[in-house]
């Protein structure tokens, strides 16, 4: 989802060079009126070419996707996997993560591509709870994320994963993140660009060494921190 290529929305994936030289088309959406945003948002799950997604969307948030469907999950079928190198693995429910202390972020999000959607509230689990429940084991230095999409994957160093400031994100903007924001259970990583808050997030495997993500294989700074990668000079998040 979920760099981004900010969001993913269904459709075939969109390559870095089309997804960047198309950024004009999201113009469009400054002069559309609302019923004519609300026909975008309902056809942009069905248009196979992923380009509807770059238009805005409501919030300010733009969808794009690298799988062709993504599942829907919920409160009886979610389960988020904790594995690798940790003593002690396990799968969480929805209840489980939704029982556990929350933190709550409002910080900007900030897309690669230059769209900010300011003051965005998270509301989750911090990822450091959920390494130090699991226990990293010595020699642990990376994790990889894995989502039910079957397709997307990210990375984070061990350190950047210990920040206070990422999250296993459970709500967003005051509601239940759906299930075209990432829901029910999508990454956020507040200090970097959006294409590291991984959507549909369903893994959380600790290795030996850092596994570069789905845009990252394709050309997209491992470490994405806002205003330092990916030759931009956006202003950092707050």
């Amino acid at each position: 989802m979920n760099p981004e290529p900010p969001e993913e929305r269904d459709g075939t994936p969109v390559g870095r060079r089309v997804f960047l030289g198309t950024l004009g088309l999201g113009a469009l959406g400054v002069l559309a009126a609302p019923t004519l945003q609300r026909a975008l948002e309902g056809i942009a799950g069905k248009d196979p070419t992923g380009l509807t997604g770059l238009l805005p969307n409501g919030g300010g948030f733009r969808y794009y996707s690298v799988a062709a469907s993504v599942p829907d999950k919920n409160a009886t079928d979610y389960r988020l996997s904790v594995g690798g190198l940790v003593d002690r693995p396990r799968a969480y429910t929805l209840a489980e993560l939704r029982a556990l202390p929350q933190t709550r972020l409002v910080k900007d999000v900030q897309c690669v591509t230059g769209w900010r959607v300011p003051g965005t509230p998270f509301d989750g689990v911090r990822l450091a709870d959920i390494l130090d429940a699991a226990g990293v084991r010595r020699g642990a230095k990376a994790i990889r994320f894995t989502c039910f999409d079957g397709t997307y994957t990210e990375s984070l160093t061990l350190d950047q994963a210990r920040r206070p400031d990422v999250l296993v994100a459970l709500r967003m903007q005051n509601k239940d993140i759906g299930h075209d924001h990432g829901g029910p259970v999508r990454l956020y990583v507040a200090p970097m660009y959006f294409y590291k808050s991984a959507k549909w997030l369903s893994g959380i495997t600790v290795t030996d060494r850092v596994e570069p993500g789905y845009w990252e294989n394709l050309g997209y700074d491992v470490d994405a921190w806002v205003g330092r990668s990916n030759g931009r000079t956006d202003e950092p998040t707050s």
